[in-house]
């Protein structure tokens, strides 16, 4: 069976979509960081299409890893001339298959920093895109202040260090355009964060600062950062992910990407070296971003922390089992009709009934087997930004909070490391032992979790959230996870 390579694309079968354009007219115009899943099912996704109509040939993506985990796809990347195969499981268990040529090179940041800067610094790279995730943005999470104390941080500010940071990578690439007359490329974040724009140019324009005060100001006046909201549910590709897709497609490809059907990207158009035509591939182009972000952080993703802590102790281990569960959904729509929903604002264009129904059918696909584990994650640098500003409006406002709070308690009862079964729980968290110290005391001292003011600030001053919290963490001890929620449930 061949490997996924430019001279096999004519030998592929019908049943899979391969690029009608010719990549070798393709030009990089866009660099992107952080090159994983998400970002290869949905701009990549988005700039391919565009492609396929004769469009954006001068937007096509230069990927660039930070990370030592990054050379593996560095591999790849090189291995298959950066082409990977993109393949959505619909609800029925149909699959349908494309090859993404959007990408047309890849660089691996600590081999060579200087080719990642040069490479932003040429005239022809307008957009410097970021997935990074939530923790990749380096601010403080009860201040929102830059971190300027990490190690990798304070390395890049030494006056001729290699940039080790996408900071001190994308500033230099800045400094050397301003010092070449150039204009300032847009720095589009398309990272899970509430306002995701203003919060790289708060944390770039920090760095840019530090490095040297004149090219923080100058930042400050001319890049722009535009926000956006993105949306689309995209698993860990596993070994059965490859093995299906080599059956079916007959190629071999060391890192396809899956996906659901569903896409969705709202962005705020504000460019300054042009765009690629967006809204002609599906996009959303807005002037305001803040109703959809918020949409979708408070019900989306706050929901997929409902689910995923409190299925797993109940032991279930992915998403759809949690969604197809009748007790869960009912305890999912409960939380987003009761708590999420009063804390957001119309989003033009947006029935949000149906949209929230959607998310129960989305996260109930089967075939897309989103892991329980792989929501768990990281869930320090998901809750404070995702629930826990729905837990402070609905308090200010005397609204409804003991579901959001039994969301916190899921967690809290999570990170004992152990599940209703008796079976070891991977925490994987960058705080991992930190929150595991905590709720190893909990049965003892019940607010020892929540008591960690970087994470929830004030809220264990709160009686009513306190009341809340301590309640569903009595049950979940005392009667765990399904009896914990029909509690919840069959209350008011």
């Amino acid at each position: 069976m061949p490997a996924l390579e430019p001279r096999v694309l004519a030998e592929l079968p019908d049943s899979l979509a391969v690029p009608s354009y010719d990549r070798k007219s393709l030009t990089a115009g866009i660099v992107h960081f952080g090159v994983g899943g998400f970002h290869r099912a949905h701009q990549a996704m988005y700039l391919d299409r565009l492609m396929n109509t004769g469009q954006a040939y001068d937007w096509a993506i230069c990927g660039v890893g930070v990370l030592p985990g990054d050379a593996r796809m560095k591999q790849v990347m090189d291995s298959q001339d950066c082409l990977f195969t993109l393949v959505v499981k619909n609800p029925d268990g149909t699959r349908e298959g494309r090859v993404i040529g959007s990408i047309i090179e890849y660089l691996f940041a600590p081999d060579d920093p200087e080719a990642v800067i040069e490479k932003m610094a040429s005239d022809a790279v307008r957009i410097v895109s970021l997935t990074v995730t939530e923790g990749g943005y380096n601010f403080h999470h009860v201040t929102g202040e830059f971190d300027a104390d990490n190690p990798d941080v304070v390395h890049d500010l030494e006056p001729g260090a290699a940039p080790r940071t996408s900071f001190g990578l994308i500033t230099e690439a800045l400094s050397r355009r301003r010092a070449r007359g150039l204009a300032p490329f847009t720095v589009m974040s398309c990272d899970n964060i509430q306002g995701n724009g203003d919060v790289a140019r708060k944390m770039f324009t920090a760095f840019a600062t530090l490095k040297d005060p004149s090219l923080g100001s100058w930042v400050t006046e001319n890049v722009p950062f535009p926000n956006s909201m993105v949306d689309r549910i995209t698993p860990v590709t596993t070994d059965a992910d490859r093995a299906t897709i080599a059956e079916e497609f007959e190629v071999e490809d060391a890192w396809p990407v899956v996906c659901e059907p569903f896409e969705q990207w709202v962005l705020e158009d504000n460019f300054s070296l042009g765009r690629p035509p967006f809204e002609d591939a599906g996009v959303q182009l807005v002037e305001d971003v803040e109703p959809y972000e918020l949409m979708k952080l408070r019900l989306l993703n706050a929901s997929h922390q409902g689910m995923c802590y409190f299925g797993y102790l109940a032991g279930y281990r992915y998403a759809h089992e949690v969604a197809q569960d009748p007790l869960f959904a009912q305890f999912l729509l409960d939380y987003m009709d009761k708590e999420a929903t009063p804390t957001l604002e119309p989003a033009p264009g947006i029935d949000l009934t149906t949209y929230k129904h959607t998310l129960i059918e989305r996260f109930s696909n089967e075939h897309v087997r989103d892991t329980l584990a792989r929501l768990c994650a990281e869930s320090s640098d998901r809750i404070p930004k995702w629930l826990t500003p729905v837990i402070r409006i609905n308090l200010e406002r005397g609204g409804q909070i003991h579901r959001s709070a039994a969301i916190v308690a899921s967690w809290a009862r999570y990170a004992e490391g152990v599940d209703e079964q008796g079976n070891a729980v991977d925490v994987v968290d960058r705080l991992r032992d930190k929150l595991m110290t905590a709720a190893a005391r909990q049965r003892e001292e019940p607010l020892a979790f929540i008591s960690d003011r970087d994470l929830f600030g004030d809220l264990v001053d709160d009686e009513r959230f306190v009341r809340a919290f301590r309640t569903a963490l009595d049950d979940l001890h005392a009667v765990g996870a399904r009896a914990a929620l029909t509690s919840l449930v069959s209350g008011p």
